[in-house]
């Protein structure tokens, strides 16, 4: 784990370590980035996948591919927020696997949003991350 981010949970707030997700990040001071939505849009070949897990796996490939970009790892990263299309149960229970594995371990503070539409409108899913940067 990232030595400028702590995670807590609280034995009175709800376990969330069972979902891969903290209840609190606590940062320490430094130098921050900020990632821009990443969606399930393939950098090398410019499509989306169709379904909900395929575009997670896409969309976290981005978030790995910035946070290689930043010398940082998913241990750094304070908080993240999903958007997604129709979240509902279901669409849940596709996108945490392998949002769990883009996150190695890590378990940040994680806000789910659901939302009409996304930037276009075979976009299901998009992350946006606040990262405290190592060193």
């Amino acid at each position: 784990m990232s030595s400028y981010v702590t995670r807590l949970n609280p034995a009175t707030m709800p376990d969330s370590t069972q979902m891969g997700y903290s209840q609190i990040s606590v940062v320490e001071p430094g130098r921050m980035a900020f990632v821009s939505g990443q969606v399930g849009l393939d950098p090398e070949s410019g499509t989306v996948p169709e379904g909900v897990a395929a575009q997670v796996r896409v969309a976290g490939r981005n978030i790995r591919a910035a946070l290689a970009a930043l010398g940082a790892t998913p241990n750094d990263i304070a908080i993240m927020r999903c958007y997604m299309t129709d979240l509902n149960d279901e669409s849940l229970q596709q996108a945490m696997p392998p949002l769990i594995e883009v996150l190695d371990g890590a378990m940040p503070c994680i806000t789910g949003i659901g939302v009409a539409a996304l930037a276009a409108p075979e976009y299901r899913v998009e992350f946006e991350v606040t990262v405290r940067l190592p060193g």
